[in-house]
């Protein structure tokens, strides 16, 4: 069995805000099969409380800070979590409780297989028995593939865009829980996830397109608004729940102002990041929008 440990993501300073990544078995050690994530978690109430006897995570602070314990059947293990640049890799088979949510804190969860309830042992009686005759089993991670790049032919337009509405566990005693399965949630499998944070007010981002990357944009914090635009059409949409998402197709160009204090803007992307995926000059987008 392996160890739980703290993995270091990319961090990029910028005067606009900063942004961090991760990507399938690159800097998350497995492939996305589920994306979840906690807001609105009460003061003093823990989450967790379970194993998964096959699912690996991956967990985020996004905003704010908590406390995890996970636990092998033999050593405990407690990592704090404050920093959006820091994930705790968990492997499959340990006890794990959140504890200890700050204010206003979000928990961003990769889980490497979907939901299945069978999957998860609730009583700590019945790990400990799972635990013991599972400590000689390994984990073993690969590398990612890259893929070329091939543009698609379709071209989209700002009303093939849409809202999402995503699904969400309530509870005021424990607070909230959206997730987000591949092939089921979303119409793309998710390969890499990035985010905006630290924004400062009267800040823009993005102004590029993408050739190929379908997207999930999600304000998991906060709102901001986003401007797509065909070279034609421009369509505005405000993004302000954890539970909704913007679904973006490929090939249009983005705009994303307005972002209120502590905003946090997650993406979910269908692929990991490739420069000659991006169109940074918008002369350059109209030319590619004019292409047959």
């Amino acid at each position: 069995m392996g160890k739980p440990r703290i993995i270091e993501l990319p961090k990029f300073l910028d005067n606009r805000g900063n942004l961090s990544f991760a990507e399938n078995n690159n800097h998350i050690p497995f492939t996305i099969k589920r994306t979840y994530w906690l807001y609105d978690v009460p003061g003093g109430v823990n989450r967790g409380g379970h194993a998964e006897k096959n699912n690996e995570e991956l967990i985020i602070a996004m905003s704010g800070s908590f406390d995890i314990t996970v636990d092998d059947g033999i050593e405990v293990y407690t990592f704090t979590l404050n920093r959006s640049y820091y994930g705790l890799y968990i492997p499959k088979g340990f006890w794990r409780e959140i504890k200890n949510f700050s204010t206003n804190a979000i928990a961003l969860e990769f889980g490497s297989i979907p939901y299945d309830e069978k999957d998860y042992i609730r009583d700590y009686e019945e790990f400990l028995a799972y635990a013991k005759s599972e400590h000689n089993t390994s984990y073993i991670s690969t590398g990612a593939k890259k893929e070329a790049i091939v543009t698609k032919t379709k071209k989209y337009n700002v009303f093939d865009c849409s809202m999402l509405e995503l699904d969400k566990h309530h509870s005021n005693r424990k607070g909230n829980l959206t997730v987000v399965e591949n092939g089921k949630t979303l119409p793309f499998d998710v390969k890499r996830v990035y985010y905006l944070y630290d924004v400062p007010g009267g800040e823009s981002r993005g102004s590029h397109a993408h050739r190929n990357l379908e997207q999930l944009m999600v304000a998991v914090s906060g709102s901001f608004t986003v401007t797509l635009n065909d070279g034609n059409c421009k369509r505005s949409f405000t993004l302000n729940r954890p539970y909704q998402g913007l679904y973006i197709k490929p090939g249009l160009w983005r705009d994303l102002d307005d972002f209120s204090s502590g905003s946090v803007c997650m993406v979910l992307a269908s692929e990991v990041y490739q420069t000659e995926d991006y169109i940074r000059d918008y002369d350059e987008f109209i030319k590619f929008r004019n292409e047959e």
